[in-house]
């Protein structure tokens, strides 16, 4: 079977972490199978042999069959599952989107790129490491950053709370579609929708 690309959401398994600021990514995964079980396809795959939860999705919105994944490896590790899923499916680092959280963006508002720093993410310092490339795309959620910066850690490990879980939950649906529309339309295009999605998802939340 040959797949379009594999988007991969970052964050950290267990419980304990669910719904804080570093697993946006798997936020994002869940809410694209949620999505594909209403509207499309979603087949889940056996990815232990990874360490990784597996699927493969289908929607009318996406061009090909995707698959999607939530690594297991804990965030730091996050290559560990990637590098050996894109070889075993003879996917090319250019064929991966990884969905990350972003203290840099503030709160409720994307970014899409391609390739680039890696701005002290240790999931994407991971990923570059065990692909030997900084050459990805990565959807980038934005969650602020803390008052002091040595409260990082409880920052990113936290969950978000009053106005910046509502901006962050309004945007969520623009995550999917900038996939969406990088997966019609290309990397421009996806990098223009993500700019401009925060003031979309705010005019759509004020009516």
């Amino acid at each position: 079977m040959a797949y379009a690309g594999l988007v991969a959401g970052l964050g950290n398994p267990g419980q304990k972490y669910a719904g804080t600021r570093h697993n946006m990514g798997f936020i994002f995964i869940d809410d694209l199978l949620e999505l594909a079980g209403r509207e499309g396809q979603c087949r889940e795959l056996n990815g232990r042999k990874f360490n990784a939860r597996l699927w493969a999705v289908s929607l009318p919105q996406l061009r090909g069959e995707w698959l999607a994944c939530e690594p297991q490896t804990f965030m730091n590790s996050s290559g560990d599952a990637l590098r050996p899923l894109l070889n075993w499916h003879n996917l090319e680092a250019a064929q991966l989107v990884v969905v990350q959280d972003e203290m840099d963006i503030p709160a409720g508002e994307l970014r899409f790129k391609f390739g680039g720093g890696l701005a002290g993410h240790n999931g994407l310092l991971s990923i570059s490491q065990q692909l030997g490339t900084q050459d990805f795309y990565r959807l980038r959620i934005g969650i602020g950053k803390p008052m002091r910066k040595e409260d990082t850690l409880a920052w990113v490990l936290g969950r978000p709370y009053g106005e910046d879980r509502e901006k962050i939950a309004a945007i969520m649906p623009y995550a999917l579609e900038t996939l969406f529309v990088f997966s019609e339309k290309g990397l421009a295009a996806a990098m223009q929708f993500a700019h401009t999605a925060a003031k979309e998802a705010g005019g759509t939340a004020g009516n």
